[in-house]
């Protein structure tokens, strides 16, 4: 499978392509570099994502492997505008479930930012976020997107 990486803000990404479509985004830099015009032009777009142009990456091909409730969350996910945050209970209303199964699905996105699982907050904080900088990198992306960050006691520790 072809991959590209490149370096962000939060530190190496690495894209990785199969058939057409983007399948994962990785904190790290790949092994493989094998740049395709869909990773290239997803990387530029990153660039410039972290550049401050806003961007919901929604024309880019993506293919996350996920069982079908899981898709649905990551789908529910890419309808979050640039700049707005959902609660889990919010996307557990589109996709189904509950606040603790989009939790999980979310902690199971293997496209984070293109998927952007750090839009969804919990309903007294910011939850949590998997990416390789935990909290800080959901912070970072929210204020990048100059989206609302909210304030609770127990994420500040």
């Amino acid at each position: 499978m072809p991959q590209l990486s490149m370096h962000s803000p939060l530190g190496d990404l690495t894209l990785t392509e199969e058939d057409g479509a983007i399948v994962a985004l990785d904190w790290g830099w790949g092994r493989d570099q094998d740049e395709t015009h869909l990773l290239r032009a997803a990387c530029d777009r990153l660039d410039a994502y972290f550049d401050g142009a806003a961007d919901d990456f929604s024309d880019l091909v993506l293919a996350p492997y996920g069982t079908p409730y899981r898709r649905a969350v990551w789908q529910a996910l890419r309808a979050i505008p640039p700049g707005q945050t959902r609660t889990y209970r919010d996307i557990a209303q589109v996709a189904g479930g509950s606040p603790r199964s989009v939790g999980q699905a979310n902690g199971a996105n293997p496209i984070p930012i293109l998927i952007p699982c750090h839009r969804v907050v919990a309903a007294r904080g910011l939850g949590g976020y998997s990416g390789d900088g935990g909290l800080a990198d959901k912070l970072y992306l929210l204020e990048l997107e100059r989206a609302p960050i909210p304030a609770h006691p127990a994420d500040l520790f």
